[in-house]
């Protein structure tokens, strides 16, 4: 592996001209930046990019290296995709890059992680001590999985024959699908906790494919698959919860609702759920996939940018910190307050946003009239073939925006599945981190009012 990213890193640097090649090795190693963005993950680089773009074409272009990236991570994945990898259709290598390789040299890379954040110096202190300043700055460092929080879980996923696995990491998507093939009768338990994460669909995604996979391939009789999830509906919007209600009772999946994953007792293959009022009960399994609990990430919570829940405080419409005094600070992604699903879809929506209001501040001390909606998307995938495209905004309203050409979208469909299965990873990796794909947009950057761009 080693000598794969040694070659893959001289392959970027020799694409880079010699002045570029300089500018890369002077830029992460000065100790102030006009803007600097801590995460490299899809929000991050999607937003380092489109606003860099957004300044060169204003034609008050920024230098090479103005803005910098902080993320120590050796590579960058692609989420959603691990899905895919759990039921057969990707494989987990397709969901990775070195990261390295997808910092344009406009961007300077700072490969370190974020041990303090000073909002009223202007600073962040890395892990190595190193004090970097900003004019602005913009959290993207996403959301911590919590994968300990359930007695037991990290063992169970550590055993390749505990039928124990989870779509919600690199480490653990081949396992999902390599559990489910090797299930031949008995029983399919799916989880999903109460509260925040990534992708509230994706508990359930892979619970119809499974359960189609099982269908097509003769074992649907032998075995029962069942949903356990903390949250009282099948979805938090009700157009579509009523939609997959139907579906789950039409399948004969079993529901129980507010049932929170606690523990789970790999050798005897037993969960142990937490109910309301605090009673537990055990469920015997014998394929468990399992949705970890999540959380705002420790670094985040203590410092003086979180809310009362440990998250990024920003205006819901502006992406802009609620504390008068960091004005300066943005967010975007898991990481927000933003009262939306944490999803790649959202950051489409949330970006250009960002990136009209910071450019409008930095020009003219003002935001601009760029508001987001809390649009984000769900593409649900209900069995092989087909896809339920889950698109809304805040107050959980349906906000679609196929349908006018494919009907109601919370009725399953194959060119739902194949935007989620072929378009979304391509228009990912080719544009959306380039900083030119905006989502329900395409390659058009949304508009806002001139009178105060």
């Amino acid at each position: 592996m080693s000598a794969l990213l040694s070659i893959q890193r001289r392959a970027a640097n020799s694409s880079r001209s010699l002045a570029s090649r300089a500018r890369w090795a002077s830029t992460d190693s000065k100790d102030k930046y006009k803007i600097v963005v801590v995460g490299a993950g899809s929000g991050g680089l999607t937003v380092a990019n489109q606003i860099y773009n957004r300044f060169r074409a204003a034609g008050t272009p920024l230098n090479e290296g103005d803005i910098a990236i902080v993320d120590a991570a050796d590579y960058h994945y692609y989420q959603p995709g691990w899905t895919l990898v759990g039921s057969g259709l990707k494989q987990k290598t397709e969901t990775r890059r070195p990261l390295k390789s997808l910092i344009p040299s406009h961007l300077a890379h700072i490969s370190e992680t974020v041990k303090e954040f000073s909002p009223s110096k202007s600073s962040i202190t890395t892990q190595s001590g190193r004090t970097v300043s900003y004019e602005s700055l913009i959290v993207a460092t996403g959301l911590q999985i919590n994968w300990d929080n359930i007695s037991g879980l990290s063992k169970a996923l550590a055993d390749s024959t505990s039928g124990v696995s989870s779509i919600y990491s690199y480490e653990t998507c081949d396992k999902v699908w390599s559990d489910v093939e090797a299930l031949r009768s008995g029983k399919a338990v799916f989880t999903q906790p109460a509260g925040v994460v990534k992708c509230a669909g994706a508990p359930q995604k892979i619970m119809w494919m499974a359960w189609d996979r099982y269908q097509k391939t003769g074992r649907g009789d032998q075995i029962s698959v069942d949903f356990y999830t903390g949250t009282p509906t099948m979805f938090g919007v009700k157009k579509y919860s009523d939609e997959l209600e139907k579906l789950r009772v039409s399948r004969g999946v079993g529901g129980y609702f507010q049932h929170n994953l606690v523990s789970v007792d790999s050798g005897n293959h037993k969960a142990t759920f937490k109910k309301p009022g605090g009673s537990t009960v055990d469920v015997d399994y014998t394929l468990l996939h399992v949705t970890p609990q999540m959380g705002p990430l420790d670094v985040i919570k203590k410092s003086p940018l979180a809310d009362e829940a440990g998250w990024v405080a920003v205006d819901n419409a502006t992406l802009q910190h609620t504390n008068p005094e960091y004005k300066n600070v943005w967010a975007i992604g898991d990481c927000s307050s933003l009262p939306t699903s944490k999803t790649a879809a959202a950051i489409t929506a949330q970006a250009p946003v960002l990136t009209e209001n910071l450019y409008s501040v930095v020009s003219t001390g003002k935001t601009a009239n760029a508001q987001y909606d809390g649009y984000t998307s769900c593409p649900l995938l209900t069995g092989y073939g087909q896809l339920m495209l889950a698109e809304f905004k805040y107050g959980l309203e349906p906000k679609e925006s196929l349908a006018q050409y494919f009907g109601d979208q919370a009725t399953p469909r194959r060119a739902f599945y194949h935007l989620k299965k072929d378009l979304f990873p391509w228009a990912y990796w080719n544009h959306m981190l380039k900083g030119n794909w905006y989502g329900s947009h395409g390659f058009f950057r949304p508009k806002f009012p001139p009178s105060q761009q």
